[in-house]
């Protein structure tokens, strides 16, 4: 039994070292303190990435009740991780009074910049983002803070992995779009949890380097754990706001995989100047599942699988599709499901008007394979409205359960 005590400690010991050891520092230890003011917390958070940026090396975000109170504008710079010792929370943490999240956390309040702007060879990992100002019954009393994470607006950014974080009452959770000549690089956004009140939780464009967004998730009941699930005129507000979820445009190849949104007015934007593929996911209670456009007939090609859309919200039956696709390229659908019908977390009209539409008159090919198409009420489950569309089903099934090959 003696021999089990000291082996438990050792190793309790050697996990210890690993978490808080040499390679990795407690802010703590740099004056970020839960007792302290959110500016005299950025300051002496920012002291400390400043110093560890030229040689490289981990911050530690010690779990404490409450979390940190810190000001918006931390740089994170070359070469620094932040870690905490969270997976993704995807009903929050809980404090001993039930009212607020613990552990490894920031709490936001200011609106003035971006929560952390990141420079290249950067980690975020293991971290809650708490907003407690931020409404979650009231529509009018939505705050329009700045992203939480966001990319250096000049230069190059590369090789970035935001993994395991969770966003409560963000109004966006995760910014990189750059204007211009600049662009990024390696991009990596892995189980990552929240729901943005801009509609918005991740963006990407001019990414040349196969950015990826990895089981992410987009749900209104992410503070169900205390007491802070947004309330239906809340969702019908994001709902209203006319964006998407998920945003992709100038990238090479880029990849998204086991992605979920809810409650939202778009689930996945494909601009014309993208291509990539796009497997497992779920766009539930959106008036677009899936915007996909093209500008040429290289290499704008999307490769669409294994997911299920549930298209429903919306003041115009006629403006709400599983699909909708404009421009030119291609687009290979395989085994996406579509269904509709009532959910009373937000205002609906219980069904989507067809499973795709087709917009614009520039030549395109469109191939559906294994799709079970429902819940739309058009008599087709195609809208076709571009002339030069080449569009082809294969082992297709409609609302009454006719199979289409044509």
């Amino acid at each position: 039994m003696k021999t089990l005590k000291t082996l438990l400690i050792l190793c309790f010991a050697i996990l210890s070292n690993t978490i808080t050891g040499q390679d990795m520092f407690s802010i703590q230890k740099f004056g970020v303190l839960p007792t302290n003011t959110p500016h005299v917390n950025r300051k002496n958070l920012q002291k400390a990435i400043d110093a560890m940026s030229s040689s490289g090396g981990a911050l530690y975000i010690t779990p404490v009740k409450g979390g940190y109170p810190v000001a918006t504008g931390i740089i994170l710079k070359k070469n620094v991780s932040l870690i905490g010792v969270h997976g993704p929370t995807g009903r929050g943490t809980r404090n001993e009074s039930g009212n607020g999240t613990t552990g490894s956390l920031f709490v936001i309040t200011d609106t003035i910049k971006p929560f952390i702007t990141v420079e290249s060879a950067t980690q975020i990992r293991g971290i809650q983002f708490w907003y407690p100002k931020q409404t979650y019954d009231d529509p009018h009393k939505i705050i329009a803070y700045k992203p939480t994470i966001c990319m250096a607006k000049e230069g190059i950014v590369e090789g970035v992995t935001l993994s395991c974080l969770s966003f409560y009452g963000e109004y966006m959770a995760m910014d990189f779009r750059t204007p211009g000549k600049d662009f990024c690089e390696q991009i990596l956004c892995e189980h990552c949890y929240g729901y943005p009140l801009s509609g918005q939780f991740i963006a990407i464009d001019r990414c040349y380097d196969i950015p990826r967004i990895l089981h992410c998730h987009v749900n209104p009941a992410n503070m169900r754990e205390f007491g802070r699930s947004f309330h239906k005129n809340v969702i019908d507000a994001v709902i209203a706001r006319h964006t998407y979820s998920y945003f992709i445009d100038h990238t090479d190849n880029a990849q998204l995989m086991d992605v979920f949104t809810f409650g939202v007015y778009g689930g996945i934007y494909l601009g014309k100047e993208t291509y990539g593929q796009l497997t497992n996911f779920n766009l539930d209670c959106v008036s677009i599942g899936i915007y996909k456009s093209g500008n040429n007939q290289k290499n704008r090609n999307w490769m669409i699988s294994q997911g299920a859309i549930i298209a429903n919200t919306g003041t115009n039956l006629e403006n709400i599709h599983p699909f909708v696709i404009e421009g030119t390229g291609h687009t290979s659908i395989t085994n996406v499901e579509a269904f509709s019908g009532d959910n009373g977390a937000l205002t609906n009209l219980g069904a989507s008007y067809d499973f795709l539409t087709v917009n614009g008159n520039e030549p395109m090919t469109i191939a559906l394979t294994g799709c079970r198409m429902t819940g739309y009420t058009a008599i087709n489950p195609v809208t076709n409205n571009n002339p030069n569309a080449k569009i082809h089903l294969v082992n297709c099934v409609d609302k009454s359960g006719n199979f289409i090959d044509e």
